[in-house]
Parts: structure tokens; C-alpha cells; sequence
């Protein structure tokens, strides 16, 4: 097959969902004008952003007066404060533009190039298929592309290619992630949605999926359509509704039984999330089992990379899931997590539920698993009807790999989680000990050093003093020295504050 021949060389297996952070440190006059350069880049992506819908914060432009001090400091102040906007929103700080505005160097690639050159070489092999349209980022990963497709003898059917490069967390050696990716078409589920053609090579996979008119379940609850960009779609939605109560017990369950199901089957999951989740009617069908395997990061890795007690796919599953009911609840997602307190919901049941996924208890001491939340009230008495008799067979090898690549996945996590704590004592330590009550404290330990000095010295020179008189009295002769001034310790003068 021609999509097998050319894998691209020295790939950088970048994780895209670190957060990325920027300070703006210093002016640079250009041409006779401060910052006029770097603002127009500003501006630039500011009006790339304008599809996601947000009042972000950009300070306008001033063509007269812009080399003025003061000036220059409130336009970095407000330029800062705009970053800082941009990099806490959890949609806009994983987009392609901004992540190339804040990190061209490992940013550069034409992502929806490479797709294609990928899709081009398929294509030859596989003429049955012929493209419609890009459907452009529909998703959130950088290095995911789709397109829509069609059966050249059916052309009125419709289907969904998707190209994704390989992630970080790839462990599978390039053999059993071909043979396992060519295993998912004959996964069957009733909450699993059905993959028509998978194929992968040594540095990225492509897939193929019937295309769904009505949408994911986030686009249910956003009331937006499928083929919109995913900035448009989710990153401020006109009205802000929740699901009904019989919606969130049907389709928590069905997304549970299915959860319970791939853990069962020793086969990772890990991305979770509600724009992963396909309505078919009334039926919840997961998506894109193939995730895990490429080695790609969750879509809530920054949540959960956070807390040291969320370190299997198991329990990654289940606090992604307390994500989704969430926002199945609320019509929106959680503005921080852990989540303090939670707003009124339909039941105290599903408040349990969340109490159990995203408070600070939880994150702190640890998720439930997903037999536990199924016997909880909100699940407990749904009742599901489904003729469709799951299937998929692993065979043992394949089983045993899975297992060693989803060991390497988690030891990723607890390393980074060990990162992430460290950094944080670091920071608390240094917070604290640059805080104005600690130099205070710091400034009174000198002065009662130096003090204490000062007096000490004091004494020695009048105990030599008097020694030199007790001399000069017997007869000896003794030339007077001056006493000299007490100087403080260097120590004072070290701690003291800047």
C-alpha cells in the first residue's frame, strides 16, 4: 500500500497540551516606534481568535503619543493581561494559532499539508474512496485532520476520514500498532462507534467513520452544527442549557457500560470528553479508540496532570467522565477544577457523582472506579435495551503489549505529576519567602543581628580598655588605640531585602 511507503523523518513527538505560558519582559523601538511590530502580531491574532466569539481584552491601537513612558508601560501591561487571558482559557491555549504565536519554532508545520500529502498516498491504493471537502478544524488537535468522504458507487453516502500523527505516549512498536489499529473496524459495541477502515504506518494513522448529521453529544448540548469550526462551535455558545435528567441518567450510563467494557478488555481509553461521544438517536457511541494507541495526550491532561492520586487510564476515565456529566448538566464546562462547590442540578444524585469526580476530595484522595459509579443512584436504576452483542477479540500477544504500553503511559503521567509538585513546592517557597511579611520579618532578624553585633563589640573594647588601664596603672607602658566604629555582620547585609 502506498500510504505505508514514506513515513517523514526526525518528528518531534511534541505533548500539545502542555500549557504554554508567555511574559512580555521589555519594549524594542523599531523603526522610530515602540512596539508597533510586536502589537501588529497582537492584532493579527486577535482577529484570527474573533470566530471564537469571546470580548478578549486587546488594548487598542494609538498611532500619536506611543513613545511616551507611560504609555509604553500600560500597553505591556495591558498586552500582558491579554496572554494571560488567552493562555487560562482551556480551548484557545490549545489552538493551532495561538500555540504558533506563542511557539513558532516547534509550531512552523503546515499540519493540514502533511494530511493531505498522507491522504494523497492512500488514495492511490484505495480508489474507491474520493474526497468531498476538508472539513476544516472541526477538532481540536493540531495534528488531526478530516475530510469528508464519499464511496465512489455510493456517492450519496457520506463518511469521515481522519489523519492523526503520532503523540508522545506511542509505545506500541510500529508492528502491533498496525495490527491493532487494523483490529477496531471489527470492534462492535452498542455504545462503540463503528470504524468502516483503519490502516496505519510507522508515523501516523487514518481512519474511517460513517459521517453523522446530528453530531457529537457536545454538539447537542452546544446546539451546534458538526461541520462548524471548533472555536465557533464551543468556545462561547449562545444559550447555556443543560440536559434533562433522564438525557444525563441514559447517556452517563451507556458511556459507563462502554468505559467498563474497555477496562475490562485491558484496552486503554484516556480521552474522554464530550466532543468524543456520538449520538446515534438516542444512543451515546464512543469515539476514537485509536487515541490511546497513536500515543496522543488527553484533551484534559492539564486537569488531571495536576493531581498525584489520578495516575491510571482508569481513573483518568473516570475523572474525564466527571468533566462530561458536568457539562451534560450545566451546559458548560467547570471553570476550575477541583470544583469547590457545585450549582443547583436536577438531583442530589448527580451532585454525588460530581462530588465524587472533580471536588478537591476526590482529586486529592482519588477517583471511584466505573463498577462504583454504576451502582450509585443517578446509574443504578437505568435500564438499558441494546440485541447488539459486544465483540472484540485481542488476541494474547496484542494483550500483552497493550498492557506494557499503558504502564509506559501512566509512568509518563506520575513522572509529570512528580514535575508539576515539585514545581509547585518551588513556587509557594519562593512566593512566600518574597512576601512583604517575610522581609519584614527578615529586615528585624538584621537589625537585631547587627545590633546584637554592636553591643558585643561595645563590650569587648571596654574590657580591653580596662585591661590597658590596669597596665598603665602598674607601670607599663601602653599606647591608647581609638575604640574603632562596630560594623554589622555581612550576614545582615546578605538577608536583607532588596
Amino acid at each position: 500500500m502506498a500510504f505505508m511507503e514514506k513515513p517523514p523523518a526526525g518528528k518531534v513527538l511534541l505533548d500539545d497540551t502542555v500549557p504554554l505560558t508567555a511574559a512580555i519582559e521589555a519594549s524594542q523601538s523599531l523603526q522610530s516606534h515602540t512596539i508597533i511590530r510586536r502589537y501588529s502580531d497582537f492584532d493579527l491574532l486577535n482577529n484570527s481568535l474573533q470566530i471564537a466569539g469571546l470580548s478578549l481584552p486587546l488594548p487598542p491601537k494609538k498611532l500619536i503619543g506611543n513613545m511616551d513612558r507611560e504609555f509604553i508601560a500600560e500597553r505591556q501591561k495591558g498586552l500582558q493581561n491579554y496572554l494571560n487571558v488567552i493562555t487560562t482559557n482551556h480551548i484557545l491555549s490549545n489552538c493551532e494559532l495561538v500555540k504558533k504565536f506563542l511557539d513558532p519554532n516547534n509550531y512552523s508545520a503546515n499540519y493540514t499539508e502533511i494530511a493531505l500529502q498522507h491522504v494523497s498516498m492512500f488514495f492511490r491504493s484505495e480508489p474507491k474512496w474520493e474526497v468531498v471537502e476538508p472539513l476544516k478544524d472541526i477538532g481540536w488537535r493540531i495534528r488531526k485532520k478530516y475530510f469528508l468522504m464519499k464511496i465512489k458507487n455510493q456517492p450519496k453516502e457520506r463518511l469521515v476520514l481522519s489523519w492523526a500523527d503520532l503523540g508522545p505516549d506511542k509505545y506500541l512498536s510500529d508492528k502491533d500498532l498496525q495490527c491493532l489499529i487494523k483490529l477496531l473496524p471489527s470492534c462492535l459495541h452498542p455504545y462503540i462507534y463503528r470504524v468502516t477502515f483503519a490502516t496505519a504506518n510507522e508515523s501516523s494513522a487514518l481512519l474511517i467513520r460513517m459521517f453523522n448529521e446530528k453530531g457529537t453529544l457536545k454538539d447537542l448540548i452546544y446546539k451546534s452544527k458538526p461541520k462548524d469550526p471548533f472555536l465557533k462551535k464551543y468556545c462561547n455558545p449562545k444559550k447555556i442549557q443543560g440536559l434533562e435528567l433522564q438525557q444525563i441518567k441514559t447517556y452517563g450510563r451507556q458511556i459507563l457500560e462502554v468505559l467498563k467494557f474497555l477496562h475490562d478488555k485491558g484496552f486503554p481509553y484516556g480521552h474522554l470528553h464530550a466532543s468524543n461521544v456520538m449520538l446515534d438517536g438516542d444512543t451515546c457511541r464512543l469515539l476514537d479508540l485509536e487515541n490511546s494507541l497513536l500515543g496522543l495526550p488527553s484533551f484534559y491532561r492539564s486537569y488531571f496532570s495536576q493531581f498525584r492520586k489520578i495516575n491510571t487510564l482508569e481513573s483518568v476515565d473516570v475523572h474525564c467522565f466527571g468533566h462530561l456529566l458536568y457539562e451534560m448538566t450545566y451546559g458548560r464546562p467547570p471553570d476550575t477544577v477541583p470544583v469547590d462547590s457545585f450549582p443547583a442540578a436536577p438531583s442530589m444524585a448527580v451532585v454525588a457523582v460530581l462530588e465524587s469526580t472533580l471536588s478537591c476530595e476526590a482529586c486529592k484522595n482519588g477517583m471511584p472506579t466505573v463498577s462504583r459509579l454504576l451502582q450509585m443512584p443517578l446509574f443504578s436504576d437505568v435500564f438499558l435495551t441494546t440485541s447488539e452483542k459486544p465483540q472484540f477479540k485481542i488476541p494474547t500477544k496484542l494483550k500483552e503489549a497493550l498492557r506494557i504500553a499503558k504502564e509506559c503511559i501512566e509512568k509518563r503521567l506520575i513522572e509529570e505529576q512528580k514535575q508539576i509538585h515539585q514545581h509547585r513546592r518551588l513556587t509557594r517557597a519562593q512566593s512566600h519567602h518574597g512576601s512583604e511579611e517575610e522581609r519584614k520579618k527578615r529586615k528585624i532578624l538584621a537589625r537585631k543581628k547587627s545590633k546584637r553585633s554592636a553591643i558585643e563589640n561595645s563590650e569587648e573594647h571596654s574590657a580591653k580598655y580596662s585591661n590597658s588601664n590596669n597596665s598603665a596603672g602598674s607601670g607599663a607602658s601602653s599606647p591608647l588605640t581609638s575604640p574603632s566604629s562596630p560594623t554589622p555582620p555581612s550576614t545582615a547585609v546578605e538577608h536583607a531585602p532588596f
